[in-house]
């Protein structure tokens, strides 16, 4: 990567950005030209999936992937005013007026390790550029659940499984708003799964995700 977020052209051919027809739930890309209709992918057709609509703006993999670790574990937070602009691109179709933009919260544990959370960096740079209220402690993680990294999809919902809960202090911000929740990754969906079970029990009016990469199936 070049200065100021500035990428070479080998590294922006490599980055891997979500255009056109891409799942409507999730935004993992689709093949075919988008039509103005919403599409689904496989695994949206045949989960249940507790929000309502969703984008990515990146294929986890490459440069997004780079990206997203030195954000994460590279303690570059700067990064994360850049791509929130990307991230207001590509959420652009789903954003409500009025929408309550909130974060996948880090168990208190993890906090203190890496002292941030890098989806809290990306959502409140978003919301400062959408024009929209952040509030980063909405949610909670309810327990130190273990990396989901290595696991199925029937185990990664498992170990998120009641995880996540509205910060009870915060639920007056909630009663009938739409919410956007970002996160950095999406792999199976079962980490905003919990955090949109948690929001439409606590009275949300609707919720959508947004997550910086997605991890999509290859062909």
């Amino acid at each position: 990567m070049a200065e100021e977020f500035g990428l070479c052209p080998d590294c922006w051919r490599d980055t891997g950005f979500i255009r056109g027809l891409a799942c409507d739930k999730c935004g993992t890309p689709l093949p075919g030209e988008a039509d103005g209709r919403a599409e689904f992918c496989d695994d949206c057709l045949t989960i249940a999936r507790p929000w309502d609509r969703g984008r990515a703006v990146l294929v986890y993999r490459d440069t997004g992937r780079r990206l997203v670790l030195a954000l994460k574990h590279g303690d570059r937070q700067d990064l994360a005013r850049p791509l929130a602009g990307w991230l207001a691109a590509s959420a652009a179709p789903i954003l409500l007026p009025g929408m309550l933009v909130t974060p996948i919260p880090l168990h208190w544990r993890r906090f203190l390790k890496r002292r941030f959370n890098q989806s809290a960096l990306l959502s409140g740079a978003l919301a400062r550029l959408a024009g929209l209220d952040h509030c980063p402690d909405l949610l909670q993680r309810t327990r130190a659940t273990p990396s989901q990294e290595g696991r199925g999809r029937h185990e990664r919902f498992e170990n998120m499984a009641e995880a996540i809960r509205v910060n009870p202090a915060r639920g007056a911000r909630l009663a009938g708003r739409s919410v956007l929740i970002v996160d950095d990754v999406m792999t199976s969906g079962a980490t905003f799964a919990a955090a949109a079970d948690a929001l439409q029990a606590a009275g949300a009016g609707s919720v959508s995700i947004l997550a910086l990469a997605r991890v999509a199936k290859d062909g």
